[in-house]
């Protein structure tokens, strides 16, 4: 079983799901190890619900399930961190601060211009057009900024999944300018490219990013995958990871990756 590298529980704002409902769903599921990537997206007060992380509070936590879990699940302490521009010095302090008492950082592209896709208002401000393309541009720029504050970029074309159309507007080849960019990026900077389910459970028939996606970052050289389902819940934990090994497959990957103390280690698919 292809071990989960992105999931959430209680001390992310959008969850309710306990760590040891996560842990115990894992491991019925035979992962011998798991990733767990709380949000903390700092300044995003324009939200209904708050995505701060009190670090101190979950370190602890986690460590606590780390001693009580061992010999049975290796649980990885991870944390997914919401890229925003602006936020540079923030987020390389926070780095300096923290960045050793982790095994994984994703860095994640969910906001822009202090407005969310998950909400109608992004769409009418922006229409569907328009507002992909801002997202791509904003992440594009985060890459180039930021790339040293994360081991691997998080689902990359995510914003399709909240598009009034989802991806029936929406194809690589429309977004190539700002996409293969962002690929270079990461290659050229020895980071991954996360592959989330989370796009097979919104009914997009592909996960985020598209294989279209995944198949360029191989043809690049990207050989940085990390795979994760996005579980808010235990329902979704591993979700479609069978089907996602034969799509990275057919991208011409052989290797998955899990990161411990920050250094990728690469299991066959």
């Amino acid at each position: 079983m292809i071990n989960d590298c992105h999931l959430h529980t209680a001390f992310s704002g959008d969850s309710d799901t306990p760590v040891r409902r996560q842990i115990e769903k894992a491991m019925e599921l035979g992962m011998k190890e798991i990733c767990i990537t709380d949000h903390h997206d700092y300044d995003s007060g324009f939200c209904d619900t708050d995505f701060n992380l009190d670090i101190p509070s979950y370190l602890s936590a986690m460590k606590a399930f780390q001693a009580e879990y061992e010999g049975r699940i290796r649980i990885n302490i991870g944390v997914e961190l919401g890229l925003q521009n602006h936020l540079d010095g923030y987020l390389h302090e926070f780095i300096r601060e923290h960045g050793s008492s982790f095994d994984f950082i994703i860095g994640s592209s969910h906001f822009v211009s202090g407005m969310d896709p998950y909400e109608l208002s992004y769409w009418e401000h922006y229409g569907e057009e328009r507002g992909l393309e801002e997202f791509f541009k904003v992440s594009l720029e985060r890459a180039r900024n930021l790339y040293d504050v994360f081991d691997s970029f998080g689902h990359l074309d995510y914003i399709v999944r909240y598009a009034p159309h989802q991806n029936a507007s929406y194809s690589y080849e429309r977004f190539s300018q700002w996409i293969d960019p962002i690929l270079m990026e990461l290659i050229e900077h020895g980071k991954g490219l996360e592959c989330n389910t989370g796009g097979l459970r919104y009914g997009l028939a592909q996960p985020n990013p598209s294989r279209r996606i995944l198949k360029r970052y191989r043809e690049l050289g990207g050989e940085i995958i990390t795979i994760g389902s996005d579980a808010h819940t235990p329902d979704y934990l591993g979700y479609g990871f069978q089907e996602c090994r034969r799509f990275l497959l057919r991208c011409g990957f052989r290797y998955y990756t899990m990161f411990h103390g920050r250094k990728p280690e690469f299991i066959p698919l």
